[in-house]
């Protein structure tokens, strides 16, 4: 008979401790550098299923996240403009014949990876290892203002219907055996569990969420993603009506994984979706 008993790892996630400090998110520039976190966080051992066995179906207006098989034609992911003409386009059909949506643009592409050699011969970011959701109820809209800053009427049109911002996220360069995503089911977040924080980078100042912990939260990840796989999960979305809106989510040190195991690369892409 098939093996049906859950598998779970435990994860060291660091969490927001407290208020007691002004919160100012600083993100990395790339290359080798590594992000900032002004405040009082601590670090919690906490369970993570593996949703592979765990959740069978998952839906993005619920648990807030998706995984998905995708095979690209795309065949190096550091190419830009592979990126632009051919992996937002895959991305787009994907997300439109998922959600239903009627408009979908990709707003940004992220680039990581655990190796700092890697980081610095490719200018790329390393993984986030904070839990955090990429925008809050505030900056959610600012940042369709900020796509539409030449186009302010379209901006406002679109922002009388429902929007919402998916990211899509992919291993690069083989399976990914450490430093994972790690994400919580949006369903078992508590009012009062994300707290807003200001994130000053360069090119703007925006906003985030980081979570305080709390033992109800349930945890999940993909272990050993493939190049082929692309795991969908909202970090915004403007409908208030019980689905889910935010998707905190983080990386973490897979025990499990082999001692020799190559570092993760993985491409992350923003996408604002309009229905």
């Amino acid at each position: 008979m098939p093996e049906t008993r859950e598998m779970t790892a435990m994860a060291e996630l660091k969490f927001l401790a407290d208020l007691s400090q002004p919160l100012v998110y600083v993100p990395s520039k790339g290359g080798g550098d590594q992000t900032e976190h002004q405040g009082n966080f601590r670090t919690h051992s906490v369970k993570v299923r593996d949703a592979r066995r765990s959740l069978p179906t998952t839906d993005l207006d619920r648990e807030g996240f998706v995984l998905l098989e995708q095979p690209s034609v795309v065949g190096d992911f550091y190419d830009d403009e592979a990126l632009r003409t051919t992996y937002h386009g895959e991305l787009i059909a994907l997300i439109k014949a998922l959600t239903g949506a009627r408009r979908v643009e990709v707003f940004d592409d992220t680039r990581r990876s655990a190796s700092v050699a890697t980081q610095r011969e490719r200018g790329i970011r390393e993984p986030a290892n904070i839990v955090h959701n990429d925008y809050t109820a505030a900056s959610g809209p600012r940042r369709l203002n900020d796509f539409f800053t030449d186009a302010p009427e379209e901006a406002e049109a679109l922002r009388q219907q429902r929007f919402a911002i998916i990211n899509a996220w992919r291993p690069i360069n083989g399976p990914v055996y450490d430093q994972p995503l790690v994400l919580c089911d949006a369903g078992s977040i508590a009012d009062g569990d994300l707290v807003a924080m200001e994130r000053r980078a360069e090119e703007r100042i925006g906003e985030l969420q980081v979570a305080l912990y709390n033992p109800g939260q349930r945890w999940y990840y993909f272990p050993r993603m493939r190049p082929e796989e692309v795991l969908l999960f909202k970090t915004y979305d403007s409908a208030e009506d019980g689905r889910a809106r935010f998707t905190p989510h983080s990386s973490f040190a897979d025990p499990a994984a082999p001692r020799d195991a190559p570092a993760r690369e993985s491409l992350e892409s923003r996408c604002l979706v309009f229905f």
